[in-house]
């Protein structure tokens, strides 16, 4: 049976690899350290934020599939 991609998996990756991106800019950036370390907290914060939501949303996802395959199933 193939796995359809809903492209969960790509928004996953896609803010990671943005955070990472993000938090290797800020360190090299020329900017006095507090200033960079807060901004690098501001923006950790704010991709936690998109992560839990993405993953709310893929929950949500599994969870009407699920239940579609069990009716599907009876």
């Amino acid at each position: 049976m193939a796995d359809k991609d809903t492209g969960t998996g790509f928004a996953i990756g896609f803010i990671v690899g943005t955070a990472v991106g993000l938090a290797i800019g800020f360190l090299y950036a020329p900017r006095p350290g507090e200033e960079t370390r807060e901004l690098l907290r501001e923006k950790t914060a704010k991709v936690a934020e998109k992560v839990k939501d993405v993953a709310a949303e893929a929950k949500q996802k599994a969870q009407a599939k699920m239940a579609a395959v069990k009716e599907q199933i009876k």
